[in-house]
C-alpha cells in the first residue's frame, strides 16, 4: 500500500504541478466544473429562471474536463484506506498554504465564487461584486447585490477539512502536496458562511449538509478528494459515506 501510495503521490503531484497555471483560466470558462444537478430544499427565493441543472463533469488528472474519467464513488469509496485518526499534534492551517494564491492575475478564492454564481457573477476586475447561486449546504437560492454582502455571507470551504485532512495522512504528506490538496479546486466550494461554521473540521460522520439532496454529491466529492491525495476514512466515515451512497449508487465520483 505504501509504494502504491508513494507512486501515486509522485505522479498526481506532476500532473498537478503542470496544470497550475491553466487552472485559472479553465475554472474561469468552466464555471459549473466541479458542479452537478441537485435538487434545492427550502429555497427562499426562486431564481429567475427554474433551470437550476449544471453540467456534470469529470476532471482528468491532467486538469482538464472528462466525463469518462468519472467511475461510481461507491467503488472508488472501497479503495481508501480505513483508519484510526491521527493525533492533531503540530497542525496548523499555514502548514497547507498561508493565502490564497493568485491564478492568472485574480485571487482564487474570487476564482471560486465565480464559478459557483456562474452567469450571474458581476465583476469589476477580479472581484465578484453581485451574483447569485442556490447555495448547495442549504439548498436556499442566495442573491448578493454588493459586495460587501458576498464577503460577510459567503465563505469557501474545503469539501475535505484541512484539519481533518491533517489526521487522515496529510501530515505525511511533502509541503508542495498539502498545498495543492488545499488550493485544489476539486477541494473548494462556495457557501453559505454560517452553514460553513458549522460544519468547522467535521467529516461525513460527523456533519453533513442540512440540504439532503446535496449529500449525494458532497459524499462523492469527498471520496474524489480523498483517493486523488492518498487520504484515508475512519470506519464511521466510511460507513456513513456508504449510506448516503445506498440511496444514489449511479453517484460519480470525480477525475478518478
Amino acid at each position: 500500500m505504501g509504494t502504491r501510495n508513494s507512486n501515486l503521490r509522485l505522479r498526481r503531484l506532476i500532473a498537478e504541478l503542470t496544470a497550475l497555471a491553466a487552472v485559472g483560466a479553465w475554472v474561469i470558462f468552466n464555471p459549473a466544473s466541479y458542479e452537478t444537478v441537485f435538487v434545492q430544499e427550502n429555497a427562499s427565493e426562486t431564481p429567475a429562471t427554474s433551470d437550476t441543472t449544471i453540467e456534470p463533469l469529470g476532471v482528468a488528472t491532467d486538469g482538464t474536463p472528462d466525463e469518462e474519467t468519472s467511475t461510481l464513488a461507491v467503488r472508488v469509496l472501497e479503495k481508501l484506506e480505513i483508519k484510526g485518526r491521527a493525533p492533531k499534534n503540530n497542525y496548523v492551517r499555514t502548514e497547507f498554504y498561508k493565502n490564497w494564491p493568485t491564478v492568472n492575475g485574480c485571487s482564487l478564492r474570487q476564482l471560486i465564487i465565480k464559478r459557483e454564481f456562474g452567469d450571474s457573477a458581476v465583476l469589476d476586475g477580479c472581484n465578484v461584486v453581485a451574483g447569485s447561486f442556490v447555495e448547495p449546504y442549504t439548498g436556499q437560492y442566495k442573491k448578493f447585490t454588493e459586495k460587501s454582502q458576498i464577503s460577510s455571507g459567503v465563505q469557501i470551504d474545503h469539501v475535505v477539512a484541512l484539519s481533518d485532512a491533517w489526521q487522515k495522512g496529510a501530515q505525511n504528506m511533502t509541503s508542495d502536496e498539502r498545498y495543492q490538496l488545499a488550493t485544489d479546486p476539486l477541494n473548494l466550494i462556495a457557501v453559505d458562511s454560517s452553514a460553513n461554521q458549522q460544519k468547522s473540521d467535521g467529516d461525513a460522520a460527523t456533519w453533513l449538509p442540512s440540504n439532503k439532496a446535496f449529500r449525494c454529491q458532497y459524499v462523492a466529492r469527498q471520496i474524489s478528494v480523498k483517493y486523488k491525495y492518498s487520504l484515508w476514512v475512519t470506519q464511521a466515515e466510511h460507513d456513513t459515506m456508504a449510506n448516503i451512497l445506498n440511496a444514489c449508487p449511479e453517484e460519480k465520483a470525480i477525475g478518478i
